[in-house]
């Protein structure tokens, strides 16, 4: 392949993929419609079921951009490929932002739109000017050819442009026309997330063509004509009601998913057309650059925009499972910025979030100044939303890689050919080794496999709803059984959601005063402290309720104060500059303002009330980037307007002017983070009389946050949860390592990892500060102990062998460490348990950098700032008062971390199950196939009703009683094998089919020895001369005494690997019509040569699970085996090293290679 001919679509994202062109070949096509007709039509299964080989069968190699065919081939471990029919389509232009003043469009063009591959005559007006243009649809994603980039590229909208945050209100607030947006209709399609749900006949052709059901098609045709029809019946209904039940389960998630798409997938919106113009619409016509009116009384977002104007009370829980709304503010417009345009960004989503309204989200109310709309630009439509991306990942899901799978397929193949070499040996003619051969490959592959194997997850998903924790994705339950490490979000997960104010302690001259306990004294409410508190916050009122962040509404109910929203008529009164302000209760007013008259009406003490009213006037909504939130207010009756700030005391503390933050400033909030305290601390500035009201709508927020002066400090109780200790505990025992990921002081997170029991109180807390490189000096981290214990003090530079310690850092010396110290990443992360002050997508880092060393890891958090690393984790559960989270792969309604080591046991016994159930199907195929090939030795076989007994009475009893097992009331330290292929699992299976395959043999040549035996003579009977004769001589290949000795000996095995190597079960015996009767004695012989084999069976067994672990680590202890896993090699390693862990007060420099091209440091350490 030769590489200039190899695209990367989607470069750098989680679906990237390599992109191949080929051409239709006619020559090839035939051969292939030949080859299909002469295999019966198998070649064409073949190449349905792999469509590289398709591609490359029927097409010839040519370069990409004049493909009809396009095959793709995913980047990721899975290595999937993926083929799509390359179309053409007629576009006036050739970008979708071309201006159009020259272009002329069609009305008709709006059906072209809608699927531009059935574009007919007559349905665009074709000028010579039209452009060709090449494009695929892959996933409900469509790839449109770039000449400047020679590449398929996906055009998801506005962010294309790469526009800055002044160019979205300068370039796009005035909206598109008709001609501009029936123009982008052309490449953007119709705005709707269309998932269709597919006829029954389609879906049934599809799962038909499943291999498995073509293995039973040709198993069925097989036994046929071997003439076990009633068996080959049995199996078809089975595999009919399998399909039936399939068709039905899939259907349903079908027509479930579009329900919930199509509920508010179309609804009438308000366009903007020009200065003053609007019209209505349907939101199916919205293309990305249409404005479109939010309407006061609130909708549910049909796509992806950003408000430039206005403000907007948002609830995102469909998104993000977190059901308290947020407040969207309008996008900054720098350019109209008091210095000029200063930090003018490029719009993303991502990163301007907090003025983002997303698809599918539900607009409550909006907020509007008199006489101007609230609107919004269209950035994204369809499948390119948030929405839409999460319906393709839902629709599209990647597949489970779990060892356990990829294990399953190689040990049925390893049996498949095990049971062929057994065969070919004891046949004559060719028809019969060719026809028994197959027989013997059906006999290895059981019907019930499918079934058997997903038994234990339904079993296992049905008592998992039974503690409330709910799944979309079952596959991953066997994956929890393998869980070794857990990663917590603090507040809300570990601690209580609500917080309870403990305190606080004001600033005044550069000086602390001593702590309050209360904010709400009649001696503060003048204070600005209080005046902070009631005004930056981000609540609002749905319903006469206050309702926002638990954090802020904790904070203002401390004050006292009132909220009150305007009417649209109060706004014009205050010349349209508090849209919501606070005040303080009467009762909190001075002795020097109220009257001393009783009788005083109420609204002179509304007026009196007023002059302390706050107006707020520009609210900067809280950023988890930032860690910081401010107001911009202005109290009545005065002309200079405030700016007040909350936030990280870190962070504040950097923004405030130096001489009003005091000097024990560090050690006043590390004595209260060390306490476990929540910190936030409180700034004010008084701003520039010249900032106007119009100013402060467009100014950017740094302008507004720096030369504060610091208030001082609010003290808030995280209570941990009651469960949590102890199950942190019940983890710990079980060997399973907990992480706290927070976004939460470092301090504080550390002392609460210590109060739950994630750090020991003898284990010790190195705190690593990395710096990024500044003024020509390399990045570096600084090391030092977290409240070092008093013996320690004499010694500080060396650790008791017996001590563990722990890494702890901040989101900033993460980022550092990812950036600069990629050899030491793995290390930290070894022994990293807290990780504060995380920004959402670095928590998705460090899930991928502990998964990168081999950890199988569980997220639990409250699905608000964790969703994508609940996402990325093996098993992520979101602790979420709704039933389903789309954010997240488990979801539980008890709103603690108990649901934890409920789904890690639930998946360990799935996970058992499994290994079961596979075990013992392995070992039934085996035993079935060796009492086959010893009866085909004498020209016999088992009978049709046998084979229906042992499949149906026998096997599925045993299989669907296995599942049954529920889960071991406690967690243990031993976990389950990752996968079929492992030293006792194999050796196991081994020995029971050594043991089996003895006893068998056993009573096989004893019965033949006794007196009153005489032996048949089978292969006479196999070309009979009559009907009679065939029926009668089939007859007596199967009723004879070695038949009814191999069937009772080989049923009994069944039940006794059942009960020896598998679980416990039991089950009476029924009698098969395929039998005959055998003296009392050889009954009792068998019944003694069934003793023996059980005796032995659970001996060995026995000796197994006591021993076979211990003899396989001494043997590979022997020969120094390197582990398997990533985090063992380096825990191994970092064992024997003398610098390991880092000395206190130590630091390590990041040095670059001699070689400016290699991009890997030199790590150096400095005492």
């Amino acid at each position: 392949m030769e590489k200039e001919d190899l695209k990367i679509v989607n470069r750098g994202l989680e679906d990237e993929m390599e992109l191949s062109g080929y051409r239709l070949c006619r020559w090839k096509l035939v051969l292939v419609g030949l080859g299909g007709l002469c295999t019966g039509g198998f070649l064409f299964l073949l190449l349905y079921w792999m469509p590289e080989w398709c591609v490359k069968a029927t097409c010839t190699r040519s370069a990409v951009r004049d493909a009809d065919v396009a095959l793709l081939q995913s980047t990721d471990e899975f290595k999937r490929w993926f083929r799509a029919k390359v179309r053409i389509m007629l576009a006036p232009g050739k970008d979708p932002y071309d201006n159009l003043a020259s272009q002329t469009v069609s009305h008709r063009a709006n059906d072209h739109a809608h699927n531009p591959s059935d574009s007919a005559p007559g349905k665009i007006t074709r000028n010579p000017e039209d452009q060709h243009k090449r494009y695929f649809t892959l996933h409900s994603t469509k790839y449109f050819w770039n000449e400047s980039i020679q590449n398929f590229e996906v055009l998801k909208g506005l962010e294309d442009l790469s526009m800055t945050c002044s160019s979205v209100h300068s370039k796009h607030s005035a909206g598109l026309n008709k001609n501009q947006q029936e123009y982008r209709r052309f490449f953007f399609g119709l705005n709707e997330i269309d998932v269709k749900v597919p006829s029954l006949f389609k879906l049934l052709i599809k799962e038909v063509l499943n291999p498995f059901y073509i293995f039973q098609l040709f198993s069925v045709i097989l036994w046929c004509t071997d003439a076990y029809y009633y068996y080959a019946m049995a199996i078809v209904i089975m595999s009919v009601i399998s399909i039936a039940t399939s068709l039905y389960t899939i259907k349903k998630q079908y027509v479930m998913l579009h329900d919930m798409v199509a509920a508010h997938s179309t609804v009438r919106v308000t366009v903007c057309r020009g200065e003053n113009e609007t019209e209505e619409a349907l939101s199916t016509d919205l293309v990305p650059g249409d404005v479109i009116v939010i309407p006061s009384n609130g909708i549910i977002m049909p796509c992806d925009a950003v408000l430039i104007c206005g403000t907007c009370i948002v609830n995102e829980s469909m998104l993000t499972g977190e059901s308290v709304p947020v407040t969207k503010t309008d996008l900054p417009n720098p350019q109209q910025d008091i210095k000029g345009g200063d930090g003018d960004a490029i719009y993303s989503t991502e990163e301007h979030k907090r003025h983002t309204l997303f698809c599918g989200t539900n607009i409550i109310q909006t907020r509007y100044y008199t006489g101007e709309m609230v609107k919004a630009v269209v950035v994204r439509t369809g499948f390119s939303t948030a929405k839409g991306q999460l319906i393709r990942s839902i629709l599209y899901p990647k597949p489970t890689d779990f060892k356990l799978y990829r294990d399953a397929y190689l040990f049925l193949l390893c049996l498949v050919a095990v049971a062929s070499i057994v065969f070919v040996y004891s046949l004559e003619p060719v028809k019969e080794i060719i026809v028994k051969s197959l027989d013997i490959i059906t006999i290895t592959v059981p019907p019930a496999l499918p079934a058997a194997m997903t038994a234990g997850i339904v079993y296992a998903q049905r008592r998992l709803r039974k503690v409330g924790i709910f799944s979309i994705s079952p596959q991953r339950i066997n994956i929890c059984g393998q869980l070794n490490l857990v990663c917590f979000d603090k507040t809300g997960t570990l601690t209580e959601d609500g917080l309870d104010m403990w305190g606080i302690q004001r600033v005044e001259d550069g000086r602390f005063h001593h702590s309050e306990e209360k904010a709400d004294d009649k001696s503060l409410v003048t204070t600005k402290f209080v005046s902070c508190m009631a005004a930056c916050h981000s609540l609002t009122k749905i319903e006469g309720q206050l309702s926002g962040d638990p954090l802020d509404l904790k904070m203002f109910e401390a004050t006292g104060w009132i909220l009150v929203e305007a009417t649209e008529e109060e706004t014009a009164h205050h010349d349209r500059i508090e849209l919501t302000y606070v005040k303080p209760p009467n009762q909190l007013l001075p002795p020097s303002v109220t009257s001393p008259e009783q009788d005083m009406e109420l609204s002179e003490l509304y007026e009196l009330s007023a002059s302390y009213m706050i107006g707020i006037v520009r609210q900067f909504s809280f950023s988890s980037a930032l860690q910081r939130m401010s107001v911009v207010v202005r109290q009545i009756g005065e002309r200079r307007m405030d700016a007040y700030l909350k936030g990280a005391p870190e962070v504040v503390a950097s923004l405030c002017k130096k001489e009003t933050v005091p000097d024990d400033f560090a050690e006043v909030l590390e004595d209260y983070t060390k306490q476990g305290f929540r910190v936030i601390a409180l700034a004010h500035r008084r701003l520039e009389s010249k900032l106007t009201f119009h100013k402060v709508q467009s100014i950017n927020r740094d302008q507004i946050e720096k030369n504060m002066d610091f208030l001082g400090l609010i003290i808030m109780q995280n209570k941990l949860k009651t469960e949590t200790p102890g199950v942190l505990e019940d983890l710990r025992r079980a060997n399973i390592r907990t992480v706290m990921v927070t976004g939460d002081n470092m301090l504080t997170a550390i002392s609460v990892a210590r109060d739950c029991g994630m750090i020991q109180p003898q284990d010790r807390v190195i705190i690593a500060d990395a710096l990024p490189p500044k003024d020509g000096q390399a990045a570096k981290i600084d090391w030092h102990y977290a409240d070092q214990p008093s013996k320690q003090l004499n010694k500080p530079t060396k650790l008791e062998v017996s001590e563990q310690y722990h890494f702890a850092m901040s989101g900033k010396s993460f980022a550092v460490i990812i950036e600069h110290f990629q050899d030491l990443l793995q290390k930290l992360v070894l022994h990293g348990t807290v990780f504060a002050r995380m920004a959402p997508d670095q928590k998705t880092q460090l899930v991928e950098t502990l998964e990168s060393v081999d950890y199988f890891v569980g997220m639990c958090g409250d699905g608000a700032n964790d969703c994508g690393a609940l996402k990325r984790a093996h098993a992520g559960i979101s602790l979420s008062e709704l039933e389903a989270s789309v954010a997240s792969p488990f979801t539980s309604t008890t709103p603690n971390i108990t649901c934890v080591p409920n789904l890690i046991r639930e998946g360990r016994a799935a996970l058992i199950t499994s290994f079961c159930v596979f075990k013992f199907m392995a070992l039934y195929s085996i035993i079935q196939c060796l009492s086959v090939a010893l009866l085909y030795s004498i020209g016999s076989n088992l009978g049709d009703f046998q084979f229906l007994f042992i499949d149906i009475a026998i096997i599925l009893v045993i299989v669907f009683t296995m599942s049954l097992n529920s889960a071991w009331k406690e967690l243990v330290a031993q976990r389950p094998p990752s996968g079929l292929v492992s030293g006792p699992l194999l050796f196991s299976v081994l020995t029971q089919i050594i043991i089996c395959l003895g006893f068998q043999i056993m009573a096989f040549l004893l019965i033949q020895k006794l007196d009153w035996y005489s032996k048949p003579d089978f292969y006479n009977c196999f070309v009979p001369h009559h009907m009679d004769d065939f029926t009668n001589s089939t007859k007596e290949r199967i009723k004879n005494d070695v038949n009814t000795t191999v069937f009772f000996v080989s049923s009994f095995q069944y039940l006794i690997v059942a009960i020896a190597a598998c679980t416990k079960c039991s089950l009476h015996c029924l009698h098969s019509p395929q039998l005959v009767c055998v003296p009392l004695s050889w009954r009792v012989s068998m019944v003694l040569i069934l003793l023996g084999n059980t005796g032995m069976s659970v001996f060995i067994e026995g000796g197994i699970d006591q021993f076979g672990t211990k003899c396989l680590t001494w043997l590979c202890c022997r020969q120094k085996k390197v582990p398997k896993a990533r985090y063992m090699h380096l825990a191994q390693e970092l064992s024997v090293d003398p610098d390991w862990p880092p000395k206190p007060k130590s630091t390590t420099e990041a040095k670059p290679a001699p070689h400016p091209d290699d991009y890997s440091y030199q790590i150096e350490a400095i005492s």
